[in-house]
């Protein structure tokens, strides 16, 4: 007999008691199957699907609860079927094994959890694009190596993650495509013996195909790294994200400002205005990360067919389902009540000297070689920086100074917005551009 502490390691219904209704639907279907094939009678088949229906309709009224004693989601539901009708329930798992049926059940939750994320994903781009609308206009300084660069609209900016975010939507459907290959019917390892119709339960169950080969059908949980890849590839979006809001909205930067309900106080600074829903999404990345490594250790050395170590495949496969979810809702709040400073950030544009590039480009239309004209260029940077002036504001009998081909027409070539519309070509920052990245987006959705 084994001993206590032995089956309550060897338990998952713990965990695996939330497959509960991909369990009882999978095994409607394969009741179904049985009596269309003739290895159950109608009957039987019938009075099968009946009380499954009858233990799903309990568990989700409350009227029944988990018996925690079981092994597992399968040995419950089934116990509680043969209790219910009788003899007839232990008929339900003749042609299946407890490998193909968790296969089955894994795959069923997580195309579900898939099709949840894809919507918040879609919702939190739809944010994204309106907040990019709104301000579309509004130039602040781009940056390479964290330092100012070249002028930008907030808008351009922010339809950056927008369009990382749809990559990562598309790459949940290619694994959802994948994924949504059945399983069952492939028994432990080897087929059956019984005349079953693999197919019959896969169109019953919404897959469009069935595992070609029973050991790769039991032993396959590809499709769990593959989601946690993409949640990962997510997640870091979403950190990336998370690290820049966390700098905007500081006082060095000031660029946004994050609403009262997504931040949180100091329990001694009654100054603070904390960015902690951005920081914990930045911090659980990690967790997903570590449900990614965790499943791609424990099936490195695996031979075939299954083996009980892939029972550890659902806890950080739930987790980062989990942990993915609450972060894009939370995300979704977050963005849709951001408030920007345009005035902060143009500010930020001109103290950053980033028209510096335009002001050697006005010299070379004027004939000046581009060498000499960025010499120039830096020299009237560093006169401005000592005397606490931006380009804009430079005097135009300075700019004589240093070469007479400046003339009044200067100061409209390297206005913020003009070097920002002058970025005509295509996906760049001008309004144009970033009215087609929103059309495209939309569309996209």
């Amino acid at each position: 007999m084994t001993a206590q502490i032995a089956d309550d390691f060897n338990s998952s219904i713990r965990f695996d008691s939330r497959m509960y209704r991909q369990d009882i639907m999978g095994s409607m279907a394969h009741a179904a199957m049985l009596g269309a094939k003739g290895i159950i009678s109608n009957d039987e088949a019938a009075a099968l699907i009946d009380g499954l229906q009858g233990v799903l309709d309990d568990l989700e009224s409350g009227t029944l609860t988990f018996d925690m004693s079981c092994e597992d989601i399968h040995m419950f539901v089934e116990q509680v079927l043969t209790e219910r009708i009788g003899d007839v329930g232990k008929k339900l798992h003749t042609a299946r094994s407890r490998n193909d049926q968790v296969a089955l059940d894994v795959r069923m939750y997580l195309r579900s959890e898939i099709d949840e994320i894809t919507a918040l994903l879609k919702k939190l781009v739809g944010v994204v694009a309106d907040k990019a609308e709104e301000y579309k206009t509004a130039i602040m300084p781009g940056y390479t190596h964290l330092q100012r660069a070249q002028p930008i609209s907030f808008g351009h900016h922010l339809l950056a993650y927008a369009m990382m975010l749809l990559r990562d939507i598309d790459r949940l459907a290619d694994c959802r495509r994948r994924m949504n290959c059945s399983p069952i019917g492939c028994c432990a390892l080897a087929g059956t013996t019984y005349d079953t119709d693999r197919r019959f339960e896969a169109e019953r169950l919404g897959f469009d195909d069935i595992c070609r080969n029973s050991l790769d059908g039991v032993s396959d949980r590809d499709f769990g790294v593959e989601l946690l890849g993409a949640l990962s590839i997510l997640m870091m979006h979403l950190s990336r994200f998370s690290e820049e809001i966390v700098l905007w909205s500081s006082w060095e930067f000031r660029f946004v400002e994050l609403a009262d309900s997504y931040t949180t106080g100091s329990s001694i600074m009654p100054q603070k205005k904390n960015p902690d829903m951005a920081e914990l999404v930045r911090g659980k990345t990690g967790r997903v990360y570590g449900d990614l490594m965790a499943l791609l250790t424990t099936l490195k050395g695996l031979p075939l067919a299954y083996n009980k170590d892939m029972q550890e495949d659902k806890e950080g496969l739930f987790d980062a389902c989990d942990t993915v979810k609450m972060c894009l809702e939370v995300f979704v709040g977050m963005i849709a009540t951001m408030t920007a400073r345009p005035e902060v950030m143009k500010k930020a544009a001109q103290a950053g000297f980033i028209n510096a590039t335009d002001l050697a480009d006005y010299l070379v239309k004027k004939g000046l070689p581009f060498r000499s004209a960025y010499k120039i260029s830096g020299q009237i940077v560093a006169q401005c920086i000592r005397e606490n002036l931006v380009l804009e504001t430079m005097p135009l009998e300075v700019y004589k100074t240093y070469s007479p081909l400046f003339e009044e027409d200067l100061y409209q070539e390297i206005d913020l917005v003009t070097c920002v519309e002058k970025r005509i070509s295509e996906g760049g920052t001008c309004a144009a551009s970033v009215n087609a990245q929103l059309e495209y987006v939309r569309a996209q959705l």
